[in-house]
């Protein structure tokens, strides 16, 4: 990932050090299970729990192997006596290499996972705090009828919350090793190794497994990854459709300096939620990827591994950037509550239109009647900008069911909050 989009906790997880970091630690893991088993003396575990690789000297024999795990061995038993012998023993690359990915992906996961947590809380604590703020509901882009803004954020809190509780079922998921050898078959060693290593690394055994821990696991990790990165592009989303000049109601923090246009020095863009939209098409295009290395010939090809080296790290990185500035967002979100109410009004009443049609059906109207006059009065009031209450208190089909007090209370805007707090009792997340 460019450094851009890179965070520096989240670079520590990936970068090569913590890879062989974590497969010196899977490999010492083995030799003590092969120690507790018998096969390793303790005087030769004793020297080997000591050792580690060398990192300038794994990358000169890098160069020449061309195999990173055997560069890796060398530079480690290069420095050790005849107890070296027993590093690898029995084990194919996988055995390390994707019992060390289970450690760095749940590394990584722990991050992620407590960013999800703090969006969600402060989410539900903005959508608590404005609650009953008053604002545009908006279908294809259109007034539509009145929510508050609580209510839409309280929506994007629990939408985090499903997040959340995805990233939970991944991590139980991932949480596997796999010691079983080349082929799966615990044939060079055994059951009982597998066992003990993956209980010292705090893992599940994967319970069948070739030679490969499935991909299925990072697909669906990939996936709840893609998955949260698409709920953020759609808060972003609403987030630049809400700041557009025109509606003007909420509004990305802008520091006293920064510039939102090289040659229009008024502009003040929405360029963190954009860039948060645009991360989010990359998310899923690894997911794609991700899906497709499922699929692998026999037992195990290489064909998923070039591919995993940039999709593992880079969609981490990615979703725990879109996670942090997205969370600054929200920390510092303006919102223009004078401006909400002054495009309610914009519509001239029309906002009004199924409660109004509803009064005059509940008065003993028929149903196609009272649409039909309220469409063509909606009509009128809009294209010659009257109030829709004006046009309808002098509509003779109307005040001949309705008096002038039953019209003033179908223009009332509290109708449409009497549920608000409702719906925020119906949320776990909030705690009033």
């Amino acid at each position: 990932m460019i450094p851009r989009y890179t965070l520096p906790e989240m670079e520590k997880v990936w970068s090569e050090t913590n890879k062989y970091d974590n497969w010196l630690r899977v490999e010492k893991a083995v030799c003590w299970a092969l120690t507790q088993t018998g096969i390793i003396p303790q005087k030769d575990y004793k020297l080997i729990e000591k050792s580690t690789y060398n990192y300038k000297r794994l990358n000169e024999i890098l160069a020449d192997t061309k195999h990173d795990m055997t560069a890796f061995l060398q530079s480690i038993t290069e420095n050790l006596g005849d107890e070296g012998r027993w590093i690898h023993y029995g084990l194919t690359t996988s055995d390390i290499w994707d019992t060390s990915t289970s450690l760095q992906i749940l590394q990584a996961s722990k991050i992620i996972l407590a960013q999800i947590t703090k969006l969600k809380n402060l989410l539900s604590q903005l959508a608590l705090e404005n609650k009953n703020t008053v604002m545009m509901g908006r279908t294809h882009g259109i007034h539509a009828e009145p929510i508050t803004l609580g209510l839409k954020l309280l929506l994007w809190a629990e939408e985090m919350s499903r997040s959340e509780l995805r990233l939970k079922h991944s991590i139980k998921q991932i949480n596997v090793g796999k010691i079983s050898g080349p082929v799966g078959t615990n044939a060079t060693v055994s059951p009982e190794v597998e066992k003990l290593t993956c209980e010292k690394l705090k893992l599940q055994v994967a319970p069948v497994s070739n030679q490969i821990i499935q991909r299925d696991r990072y697909a669906d990790f990939i996936s709840t990854l893609a998955i949260c990165g698409g709920s953020l592009e759609k808060f972003a989303t609403e987030i630049r459709s809400l700041q557009r000049t025109e509606i003007d109601e909420l509004q990305e923090p802008f520091g006293e300096l920064q510039t939102g246009s090289s040659s229009m020095p008024h502009k003040k863009n929405p360029d963190v939620s954009e860039r948060i939209c645009g991360l989010s098409r990359v998310l899923r295009g690894n997911n794609i990827i991700a899906l497709e290395n499922i699929s692998l010939w026999g037992e195990r090809d290489i064909s998923h591994s070039s591919a995993e080296r940039i999709i593992l790290p880079d969609s981490c990185f990615i979703i725990n950037y879109m996670l942090y500035k997205f969370t600054e967002i929200m920390e510092g979100l303006i919102i223009n509550k004078n401006k909400m109410l002054d495009n309610i009004n914009l519509s001239k009443g029309l906002i009004y239109s199924q409660r109004l049609m509803l009064t005059l059906i509940a008065a003993g109207m028929i149903r196609e009647k009272a649409y039909r006059i309220v469409q063509e009065s909606s009509n009128k009031a809009w294209n010659e900008g009257i109030e829709l209450k004006e046009l309808i208190s002098i509509n003779k089909d109307v005040t001949s069911i309705l008096n002038n007090q039953e019209i003033q209370k179908v223009f009332d805007i509290n109708y449409f909050l009497k549920n608000i707090d409702y719906k925020f009792k119906q949320s776990k997340l909030i705690k009033e």
